[in-house]
């Protein structure tokens, strides 16, 4: 009998010991962060997985704006675009400078600048495969 290609796919995926490699499973498990940093980062890939807050980011690359500025950039009414930076400075992703009334944002620091610099290369030069996306 033949197999179909899910079937062939999960074998694929499948290991037949549970541990090939101890020492290496022992090295990548000490160097692992702890709980809360996992939890924290996948907070920070949260945040850019919103287009609309990406877009601000990739705004921000260019240097500071303030929200007025922002929320043209983004398509984002100045409300929700205020929301949105509320959010990413709480996760230090944006810091703030008040001017007055105006309120800049920038870039919290150089790893937000490095990690946007990478997401966009990384996208720019692969071809990503959706299946998750309708391609008709």
């Amino acid at each position: 009998m033949q197999s179909s290609s899910s079937e062939q796919a999960t074998d694929i995926d499948s290991c037949a010991a549970k541990v090939v490699n101890p020492e290496r499973v022992a090295v990548v498990r000490s160097r692992m962060p702890s709980e809360t940093d996992l939890v924290d980062t996948a907070d920070i890939f949260g945040l850019l997985a919103d287009p609309r807050r990406l877009s601000l980011l990739l705004a921000l690359l260019e240097g500071e704006l303030c929200v007025c500025d922002l929320a043209v950039v983004s398509g984002l009414s100045e409300s929700a675009a205020s929301h949105a930076l509320r959010l990413l400075r709480a996760h230090r992703v944006v810091s703030v400078r008040r001017a007055g009334r105006m309120a800049y944002y920038r870039l919290d620091d150089a790893h937000v600048r490095m990690l946007l610099d990478l997401a966009v290369a990384h996208t720019e030069h692969t071809d990503a495969i959706h299946p998750e996306r309708d391609e008709s």
